[in-house]
């Protein structure tokens, strides 16, 4: 959490200067491409940046989530949104549960991620029922680092603690990730 913490300060500067100067315009095509690189790639830390304050709450146990109403099918949609839903396809009917809406949306996105990344997917399928979101094709070798086990990918690893801590579960059968969400 401290490194969290501390890392947040410096890269603001940097993220929002890199903002800055992208707006003032004024730059060369090839500065500018970097510039966006830079302020790109701030996000991106960031993101990495939340989700391992999150992994550090929870394992800790002083995750404490901020539970609010939220259809299943419109978490996986704003995950599928959030990659592309050429590459995310969701089907399905959803119901409403009690969740952290915002990290459960980065959590599925997140397993989708590490599905398509680690088992050499171009597109995987979300199918909702309910409280539950089926995540398919899971490929053998991708299967450990989906469930958290093989921790080579921090958005499954805090993804499947999110959902646990959250009361809900994630198992794999077959090929096919089960994710439960309370």
């Amino acid at each position: 959490m401290l490194a969290c913490h501390d890392l947040r300060t410096p890269l603001a500067t940097v993220h929002g200067f890199a903002q800055t100067l992208v707006r003032t315009g004024d730059h060369d095509e090839t500065t500018l491409r970097y510039l966006e690189m830079i302020n790109s790639a701030s996000a991106q830390l960031a993101e990495l940046i939340d989700e391992l304050s999150l992994g550090a709450k929870i394992e800790d146990g002083r995750y404490d989530p901020l539970l609010a109403s939220a259809d299943t099918i419109e978490l996986a949609r704003g995950a599928a949104e959030e990659l592309g839903t050429e590459r995310v396809a969701v089907t399905g009917e959803g119901t409403e549960v009690e969740v952290d809406v915002a990290a459960s949306r980065r959590a599925v996105a997140s397993l989708a991620q590490c599905a398509l990344r680690h088992g050499g997917l171009e597109r995987v399928e979300l199918t909702v029922r309910g409280e539950e979101l089926a995540l398919a094709p899971i490929t053998p070798a991708s299967a450990p680092v989906v469930l958290g086990e093989d921790l080579r990918d921090l958005g499954a690893a805090i993804a499947v603690r999110l959902i646990r801590a959250q009361g809900g579960s994630v198992t794999l059968d077959g090929e096919m990730l089960r994710v439960r969400l309370v």
